[in-house]
Parts: C-alpha cells; structure tokens; sequence
C-alpha cells in the first residue's frame, strides 16, 4: 500500500489524549488509512505523520470525519539512506 506523509497545521496547541487516538483510529480503519506514527513540531501546532493508504482522497475523508486538517499530502515513493542509497517504500497503485 502507498505511504503517505501529511503535514497538519493547527491554530492551537494540539494534545492528544488515548481516547482521542482511538477515535481517529477507528475513523482511519473505516477508510482503509493506517496511521503510522507523526512527529509534532516544538510548539505542538504543526504535525508531519505517516500514513499506509489506498490514496490521498481516503486520508483527507478520513481527516474531514475526525474534524483535523490534512493541509499538505505527498505520496514517499523511495527512502534517502545515509550512504545515499534509494529504498522503495510502499507499494503505489
């Protein structure tokens, strides 16, 4: 399945909470979305994550469904190594 990375901007500090993750993983299930794992910026206004996806328009419904921004989505094709060797991630449609 694709990788995708999603770059989200919010107007307030996000704080997550367990249940809050289980709701958008329910939501992401329904879509066929698997959320991966996010890194979130020092100012917790601005997260870059990782999704397994059929296509960007699953994450964005997914996204509209738990009321969080999707501003920025590009499918990772390959992975830059240290040594500058190229990986393959994901498998594209």
């Amino acid at each position: 399945m694709p990788i995708f990375m999603v770059e989200r901007q919010f107007a307030e500090a996000l704080e997550l909470d367990p249940d809050g993750a289980e709701g958008v993983n329910r939501i992401n299930l329904d879509e066929d979305v698997r959320w991966l794992y996010s890194f979130l910026s020092a100012d917790k206004r601005k997260t870059y994550c990782l999704y397994e996806a059929p296509s960007p328009d699953a994450i964005r419904r997914a996204a509209t469904r738990a009321g969080i921004p999707a501003d920025v989505i590009v499918e990772m094709g390959h992975r830059l190594l240290p040594d500058a060797s190229l990986e393959p991630v994901g498998q594209t449609m």
